[in-house]
């Protein structure tokens, strides 16, 4: 094939540098090694219902990244008002927090530690600083003891799979930036924050047809002008003298070598580093051998009925409970199932190899069932269908020096001057979808404004593509 530019992974990162690419004139060819593009954000259906891998919302702060996205979806998005709850004791509580509802749920005497402990961490920390390593430190320093004990502790350690004291506070104080219990219910009484803090924001937006309409609509533009393969593996990178030279692709056709200008990976970092060829020297191996993905499996039960809940999430962090977070898809859109039936969403977290991983698909779904019936959502007569799909190195694992290992990786990739990782996955961190987005935007810019690509571009691909998850 041609020389030009390649990108590894169809998910929202590699479409949207593609998108910007393409638009831009340039040649480039985004590979994938599944059926779909999407990754982890997108779409499944069947007979008419359709559902997500796990609940994937749209909002962002950045104005040029709304815009984007705006203008790709012209006419397919919804603004969806988000209402959560966290069941928890036998209860639902709302969340974000909601002071009233904390108090008479959990009792005023342990509402009383929560905020005795709390007022505790923020006096201890107007005469010494703490150091937080991990995300109990964090945890309990914003939040405190009794807080972190009842529901960041059990719900983190399901979602991520070990201790909390392994899990890094970098991560956690990325993933809810500049929350606090005070904040948290300063935003329950005045509504202060939720315009700027993810965490807090109670609308969102959605396309109509789940949210992998997204990287459909990518691919669509895409390919007006380039191609996306898919069902094509990468299994090489080739490089020589600091540069990539090509790349070894195997699909339905057998392996074919195809020359790259320049390349994209938005795939799995620890894949991408063990397909360099020249090998990368030891250590950089061994770094990236320590760096562990958290895999996802997801079910979908299809009911004989119009609505089961009216939330948008119900987060279930206590572990005898198998599932950690439920979503019905048609509180989000309406045509995410057939007229007068919906569609329920658990998310099950997981390593590959492990139970939960390994059980059968028949199984799943009746332990699924049972505890559906159990806290009540539906009756085991109203269930039409259920289809489960396993979701591997869905999310990085952040532990404890991780971002070491990740430096030592990222100093080691920047000789190759025509090498660029991007995205959740490519650069191993928790990017949110407009953060996902974000990243291959300014990939694709970082290469439009290379000098040696300085090319004449149309007046309609200039600002209103690289301007305007």
């Amino acid at each position: 094939m041609k020389n030009q530019i390649l990108i590894l992974g169809g998910g929202l990162t590699g479409l949207s540098a593609g998108y910007v690419l393409s638009k831009s004139g340039f040649d480039i060819a985004v590979f994938e090694s599944e059926s779909a593009v999407g990754g982890l954000s997108k779409t499944i259906e069947k007979n008419g219902f359709r559902f997500d891998l796990g609940g994937h919302r749209f909002f962002t702060t950045d104005e040029k990244t709304d815009r984007f996205v705006r203008e790709l979806m012209s006419g397919e998005l919804l603004s969806v008002s988000r209402s959560s709850k966290i069941y928890l004791r036998n209860k639902f509580f709302d969340y974000p927090l909601n002071p009233a509802n904390a108090i008479f749920g959990l009792g005023i005497p342990v509402t009383a530690r929560i905020i005795t402990d709390y007022s505790y961490e923020k006096l201890k920390g107007l005469f010494k600083a703490k150091e937080n390593i991990s995300l109990e430190d964090w945890v309990v320093s914003n939040f405190g003891r009794t807080m972190f004990d009842i529901y960041f502790k059990e719900y983190s350690e399901k979602v991520w799979g070990i201790d909390c004291r392994r899990i890094s506070a970098e991560w956690v104080a990325q993933r809810i930036k500049g929350l606090s219990l005070s904040k948290a219910v300063k935003n329950a009484f005045f509504k202060f924050s939720g315009k700027d803090l993810p965490t807090l924001a109670d609308r969102f937006v959605y396309p109509q047809l789940g949210i992998g309409r997204i990287s459909e609509r990518l691919k669509e533009e895409i390919e007006q002008k380039n191609k996306v393969f898919t069902d094509t593996a990468v299994e090489q990178i080739n490089h020589y003298n600091n540069m990539i030279e090509s790349i070894v692709v195997r699909d339905h056709a057998g392996l074919r070598e195809v020359c790259s200008k320049e390349l994209i990976s938005s795939m799995p970092l620890t894949k991408m580093v063990g397909m360099m060829n020249p090998a990368p020297p030891a250590r950089i191996m061994e770094a990236a051998s320590k760096l562990k993905f958290r895999d996802l499996v997801v079910m979908a039960i299809m009911v004989n009925r119009k609505r089961v809940t009216d939330q948008t999430w119900i987060y279930i962090p206590e572990k005898k409970i198998p599932f950690g977070r439920i979503h019905e898809p048609t509180n989000w859109s309406g045509k995410m199932a057939p007229e007068g039936k919906t569609i329920i969403v658990m998310e099950f977290f997981s390593f590959k190899g492990d139970n939960i991983w390994n059980q059968t698909d028949e199984k799943l779904t009746d332990i699924t069932i049972e505890h559906l019936e159990t806290l009540g959502f539906i009756r085991k007569d109203e269930v039409i269908d259920s289809v489960v799909i396993r979701a591997a190195k869905a999310y990085p694992l952040f532990e404890v020096g991780y971002k070491e290992k990740c430096d030592e990786i990222y100093d080691y990739l920047k000789r190759f001057g025509n090498l660029h990782i991007a995205g959740r996955s490519g650069m191993f961190r928790y990017y949110n979808m407009d953060h996902a987005i974000e990243s291959g935007i300014s990939t694709a810019e970082k290469i439009i404004n290379k000098g040696e690509y300085v090319i004449k571009q149309q007046d309609d691909f200039t600002e209103p593509v690289l301007a305007g998850n």
